[in-house]
């Protein structure tokens, strides 16, 4: 680290007044947001552009960030998408062939604070303990009266509807335009590895935004309907669950993720829950009932689809296919008459775990079944 004389004295205050020193990376606004931890020891840039992440302070418990730089290649958004970070090292050396910048500078370009020197690992363990909190990031040594403020007008996640904030603006098309299948993915807060996985297992792929009407999607003709990750509560994207089941009745397959997972089983009668203090890293273990398997898998969430090995209450129509081995959550769902299917964990993730890519492959073989048996024969 730099010498501490030269850095901005800051501080992290969390609601329920607890208060953490350390200094202020770079110079940024006073920053209120739900502050959340993540056990990533590597990925960095894709957990800082996750707009999943977006709304969040997010506190990295490795404690040395940054010392591999950033690139071009590797964001999962156009833009970094947290609202401030947290780390005890913030490393301005960094030493990879594939760097092009540091990453201080990065987020400083982008706006986000950037607060070092703070002991994250006891923070970590104060958020396990007392389950997930809004917090104020500032200059200085004690919070101010505005800081105060600032944080008790913060809102909570709970009934925030967030995926309407990333979502794209207008359709777009990634992957070549003579792919043999044709998916739809519905954005709620989608990461570009989902799309250049797609594009490796012969899609083209049309973005759409959150509020894509059913019969918007039907004159795209899709092979495949995918309903993305991304931030918020999933009980406030009141939009998602008529529109889900409209595509779902029409026996289009379907694959979900995170949010999407979550918007799925509100669409056939679930409920979710918030979780004290949510699934976020890459070293989260995922039991496979079907075959007992046990996958480690990327996370990133705080709300969980309300149930348990024996089903899933109020939806009567959908299978527990995964459980987190952790906490005993709702990691995957399976409709039980539809092509329907999601995970809560990320099959996507970059730059891993990779047990869980599968995935892909099985939707793909879903829709290949549904093209074949949908062609006229000679």
């Amino acid at each position: 680290m730099t010498d501490a004389t030269a850095r901005k004295p800051g501080f992290l205050l969390l609601e329920d007044g607890t208060l953490f020193h350390g200094f202020l990376a770079n110079d940024a606004p006073l920053t209120v947001a739900e502050v959340v931890f993540t056990t990533n020891m590597t990925g960095y840039q894709e957990v800082f552009t996750d707009p999943s992440y977006r709304g969040q302070i997010v506190v990295m418990t490795a404690p040395m960030i940054g010392n591999y730089g950033v690139n071009s290649e590797d964001p999962e958004s156009a833009r970094p998408q947290v609202a401030a970070v947290v780390v005890r090292e913030l490393s301005r050396r960094y030493s990879s062939w594939r760097a092009e910048r540091d990453l201080g500078s990065w987020l400083a370009d982008a706006g986000v604070p950037v607060l070092e020197g703070v002991d994250t690992r006891q923070l970590t363990r104060h958020l396990r303990s007392q389950g997930v909190v809004n917090g104020v990031i500032a200059a200085g040594e004690s919070p101010s009266a505005e800081a105060r403020a600032a944080l008790d007008a913060c809102p909570s996640m709970e009934g925030l509807d967030l995926a309407s904030t990333v979502t794209t603006d207008r359709p777009y098309e990634w992957g070549p335009k003579t792919a043999p299948y044709h998916v739809v993915a519905f954005d709620y807060g989608i990461k570009r590895n989902i799309l250049r996985l797609f594009e490796e297992h012969g899609c083209r792929v049309t973005v759409v935004p959150s509020t894509t009407t059913p019969d918007e999607v039907f004159k795209l003709d899709p092979d495949g309907v995918f309903f993305s990750n991304g931030p918020g509560d999933p009980a406030a994207v009141s939009y998602a669950p008529g529109t889900i089941r409209a595509i779902a009745e029409r026996k289009i397959p379907i694959f979900g993720i995170c949010l999407g997972h979550q918007l799925i089983a509100l669409s056939f009668g679930a409920r979710t829950v918030k979780l004290p203090y949510g699934h976020r890293g890459g070293n989260h273990p995922v039991k496979e009932l079907g075959t007992g398997r046990v996958l480690i898998t990327s996370q990133n969430h705080g709300f969980a689809v309300d149930g348990s090995e024996q089903g899933i209450p109020g939806a009567p129509d959908l299978e527990v296919t995964h459980l987190n081995l952790n906490d005993g959550t709702v990691e995957g769902l399976r409709h039980r008459g539809l092509p329907v299917f999601a995970v809560q964990y990320h099959p996507e993730a970059a730059p891993g775990p990779h047990d869980a890519r599968p995935l892909f492959s099985e939707f793909m073989e879903a829709v290949r079944s549904d093209v074949a048996q949908s062609e006229p024969t000679a």
